[in-house]
């Protein structure tokens, strides 16, 4: 339940900065004064849930995992026949022109909002708020830290998306400037993540209080700093095809993988963050099974399967996550809200099984179908495959009732981790697993998906640690987890087990574009169902784009002639 007053509470706090109508503008929704707000804890608590509200899009083809799947190769676009932003995803076409504006200024928002803080906090005097100086001290560094800490989040989303981008670090910085290049708009990304990793607290996992779960710490600064070293290194040596091994800094100095790697053993030695005991009981249908036993998931019940929960070490439902380290938190919608929809997981709704309605997996838009060649491909004694993947017509996955040819893209597979998931309350009523857990009124089926995105876990942790040492102890602790034997390290190894690992999870899109494999990994066709008519698929990525998305027309427009669209688009 405080997961869900949390979020309504920052449904209602979009204020203090919010981009308006001019080019990378802002304006004061709420007559909050940069002059006498920011003064007390209270106002920080508000200011940074405004920070975190700004994750959120209000287009779901805007949505970072959203849009990372549907460009992948191992989801097509799916959905109904006239689902076609889905389609202009998968297809890496624009023909609307602003299919990526809700991300654009949305990330705007959360830098304008983050800068605020990180200037007026350093100014503000909290000692009598806290019973003694150190108190006070501690909870401006995790302010000042969490704040660097979502700024570098939101410059390093865009740049993931559009390449360099025009750089605002400071409330008086101005807003006409021009984009930065590639180099520069990471070398403040890092800066920012090693400053926020130098200032925030050391409390390890188990000693933060749930009530801060979803809040960034010391040790998430330092697992995104292992990933965006690796991307920026990747994407300039395989897609600029400028050979590099350093993460550069805004003061002329640089990161080595070395220096990347120490930060990513101290995460791993003092962080308390750990891998769940089963690769499976990440996702919630391992929950289910609980309430009404095989009858629902034959195969949850006869694996033994009990779900970790999504409220960090001592959750409301389940057994304690462990795991899960950065995530975006979801609750339920409200069609009476303005945009009350984005705040429940609409990638559970638009990459569940379209129209039907099973038990235990609900319905959903059909959107983001999976490539049977990671089925076909995958070893039948990973656990992993099963933990991932709905088979369609599968009676022991709950599936033996689904009825196909209802939308485009039918592969006969849908991802398993993110998707409704549903089951009779009592015996009676069918209804969503977490509007039952959370006595939700509403059990409207496009507004109960309160399954947290998962941005970053342990794991990957572990497996960035080999990427870079070049090592296989990250490596084969996720194999032994799965239950497979050790191997050594190569980097096709580290490439097969983040497949496997972190498929569906956003990550693969962002894989293949640094390891410079995008332009090979669509050289496929498929046999599809569109609407029940056989049909072959095809995405046609286009080598001229650099893995990047075009920059939204309506932006390029206001800034008149500041910069250009990016190649390609």
């Amino acid at each position: 339940m405080k997961k869900i007053k949390y979020l309504i509470a920052i449904s209602a706090m979009i204020f203090a900065t919010s981009c308006g109508d001019k080019y990378l503008d802002t304006e004061n929704l709420y007559g909050k004064s940069l002059e006498t707000y920011y003064s007390t804890p209270t106002d920080i608590d508000e200011a940074m849930a405004g920070v975190y509200n700004a994750i959120y899009t209000a287009n779901v083809h805007s949505n970072e995992a959203m849009a990372a799947n549907l460009m992948s190769d191992m989801m097509l676009g799916g959905g109904g026949p006239d689902d076609i932003t889905a389609k202009w995803a998968d297809n890496f076409e624009d023909p609307a022109e602003d299919t990526y504006k809700d991300m654009w200024s949305q990330s705007y928002n959360g830098i304008a909002r983050a800068n605020a803080i990180i200037e007026k906090t350093a100014e503000a005097d909290f000692s009598k708020y806290f019973g003694s100086p150190e108190e006070a001290q501690k909870f401006k560094d995790q302010s000042i830290g969490e704040a660097l800490f979502m700024r570098a989040f939101f410059y390093f989303r865009l740049a993931k998306f559009f390449g360099g981008v025009p750089m605002i670090v400071a409330i008086d910085d101005p807003k006409d400037v021009g984009r930065s290049t590639y180099t520069e708009t990471f070398a403040q990304i890092a800066s920012d993540l090693k400053l926020a990793i130098e200032t925030l607290p050391e409390d390890s996992f188990s000693s933060i209080p749930t009530s801060s779960y979803g809040h960034a710490n010391k040790w998430i600064a330092q697992a995104y700093l292992g990933r965006v070293f690796l991307f920026y290194t990747g994407y300039m040596t395989n897609m600029e095809g400028q050979a590099t091994s350093t993460l550069p800094l805004v003061d002329g100095g640089a990161l080595t993988g070395a220096d990347v790697a120490a930060y990513l053993d101290d995460c791993i030695s003092r962080s308390g963050y750990a891998l769940a005991s089963d690769f499976r009981n990440l996702w919630p249908y391992s929950y289910v099974n609980q309430s009404n036993g095989a009858t629902v998931l034959p195969w949850a019940e006869t694996e033994g399967l009990s779900w970790v929960g999504q409220d960090g070490h001592s959750p409301t439902f389940g057994t304690g996550n462990f795991e899960s380290m950065f995530v975006q938190r979801y609750s339920f919608g409200d069609w009476g809200w303005s945009n009350g929809n984005i705040y429940t997981n609409r990638f559970c709704l638009f990459a569940g099984m379209r129209d039907n309605s099973l038990v235990p997996f609900g319905q959903g838009w059909g959107w983001c179908t999976v490539n049977p060649k990671l089925w076909n491909s995958w070893d039948i004694d990973d656990p992993r495959r099963e933990g991932s993947i709905i088979e369609v017509g599968n009676a022991d996955q709950g599936t033996g009732g689904y009825a196909g040819d209802k939308g485009d893209h039918e592969t006969g597979f849908f991802n398993k981790k993110y998707t409704a998931i549903q089951h009779p309350e009592n015996g009676g009523e069918t209804k969503g697993m977490f509007v039952q857990l959370y006595g939700w009124g509403n059990a409207d089926m496009q507004l109960m998906h309160a399954q947290d995105f998962i941005f970053m876990r342990f794991a990957d942790v572990l497996l960035m640690h080999s990427e870079i040492t070049e090592t296989a102890t990250g490596l084969n602790a996720v194999r032994d987890r799965a239950g497979l034997d050790a191997v050594s390290y190569s980097l096709n190894a580290i490439k097969e087990e983040r497949l496997h690992e972190f498929a569906f999870e956003g990550l693969r899109w962002f894989d293949l574009v640094r390891w410079g494999d995008v332009e090979t990994a669509f050289d496929y066709t498929l046999n599809v169902r569109n609407s029940g008519v056989d049909a072959t698929y095809k995405a046609n990525y286009r080598s001229e784009i650099k893995g990047l998305v075009p920059i939204p027309e309506t932006e390029i427009r206001l800034a008149n002639g500041v910069y250009d669209q990016n190649p390609g688009w």
